[in-house]
């Protein structure tokens, strides 16, 4: 009975101490632009990948920024990056992770990050 004990408590202890990870990604527009452009030809050049983050951490499940703020964070932190003032660019293929880590119940961390492809038009 002792050993059922320490066994059941220390699998408790256990769980309790280790960090928990959920990752979901999201391959939509988020942000509801309706922009077409069609790319029948070879008028333009990849730029790279371009990359903003936001996070956010709630305890005890209080406090912290809803989903659309921390969105928009990251979506205006990519933007500051991919630096669209000159010349023709755009973003193509936005791409939206989301992380949600920490030790529940008693602290959660939610990380955004968008990714996209800067594309410049030559012609």
């Amino acid at each position: 009975m002792k050993n059922t004990i320490k066994v059941f408590t220390s699998l408790s202890l256990i769980l309790l101490l280790t960090s928990c990870g959920i990752n979901k990604a999201w391959v939509l527009n988020q942000n509801q632009s309706a922009t077409q452009v069609h790319l029948a030809e070879s008028n333009f050049k990849v730029i790279g990948q371009v990359k903003g983050s936001a996070d956010v951490g709630y305890v005890l499940a209080f406090g912290g920024a809803k989903k659309k703020q921390l969105y928009d964070a990251a979506y205006s932190n990519m933007l500051e990056k991919a630096d669209l003032t000159d010349g023709s660019k755009a973003l193509i293929n936005v791409f939206t992770e989301e992380h949600l880590g920490g030790v529940p119940p008693f602290y959660f961390k939610r990380t955004l990050t968008v990714t996209a492809t800067v594309i410049e038009f030559t012609d």
